[in-house]
């Protein structure tokens, strides 16, 4: 009974997400699921990524945390279109919650989508939203050895942005190693290291989404 109720449950998911996909199409709008564990970074790569491409892109952004609206006030401050989805206990956004705050934004002009999705290395990695890439941010204090330990969000992942280099000679974390064990689980995947702190490594990411988000037409 519970390997074919959560199987239901993926599969209304994935409904509601193939539907979110066909809206967006629609629209014109390309969607990054931002997904990564409390602390790597996600809200900063963020600004730093709006302050980057304001002039080049139209966003909105949409926020998931369980509980407060402090990461969504810290991005509307950018003048950026920001909704905010509370799970209220959810470790995860799904195509439902996503479907929800759809209904408060305006969809005109927009060519960039961001979903900052929960705080979790775990469920995220199983609940489609619709979006057009999966990304992953992770940070050198977390260790080196998430790959195989967490291995579906690497799995599912198409961009892996490891953050906080610049704290690399403060911390023991192998490099090398993360690269290597990430690219076994997935060897399409994009891995980009950078700072949101220094900088450093921005372009990159910067130039991979501007490229990507601009190819769509509404």
């Amino acid at each position: 009974m519970e390997i074919k109720l959560v199987k239901d449950i993926l599969a209304a998911n994935e409904a509601i997400a193939e539907q979110n996909k066909a809206l967006f199409a629609e629209k014109g709008v390309y969607v990054v699921n931002l997904m990564g564990s409390p602390g790597a970074g996600k809200t900063t790569l963020l600004e730093r990524t709006i302050e980057g491409l304001k002039e080049k892109r139209k966003m909105a952004v949409i926020e998931g945390d369980i509980a407060t609206s402090r990461d969504a006030e810290r991005i509307a401050a950018h003048a950026i279109p920001t909704v905010q989805i509370n799970t209220g206990g959810e470790c995860h956004l799904d195509g439902n919650m996503v479907r929800g705050g759809l209904e408060q934004l305006n969809f005109d002009g927009i060519e960039l989508l961001v979903v900052e999705n929960v705080g979790n290395l775990v469920c995220p990695a199983e609940f489609n939203i619709g979006e057009d890439v999966k990304v992953m941010i992770a940070s050198v204090t977390e260790g080196d050895d998430k790959p195989l330990k967490y291995p579906l969000m690497f799995q599912v992942s198409s961009v892996l942005l490891l953050n906080k280099t610049d704290l690399l000679p403060h911390v023991d974390f192998d490099l090398e190693r993360f690269r290597k064990e990430a690219l076994k689980i997935n060897p399409r995947l994009e891995v980009m290291p950078l700072s949101c702190k220094t900088g450093e490594g921005l372009d990159t990411w910067l130039q991979w989404l501007e490229e990507r988000s601009g190819s769509r037409e509404g």
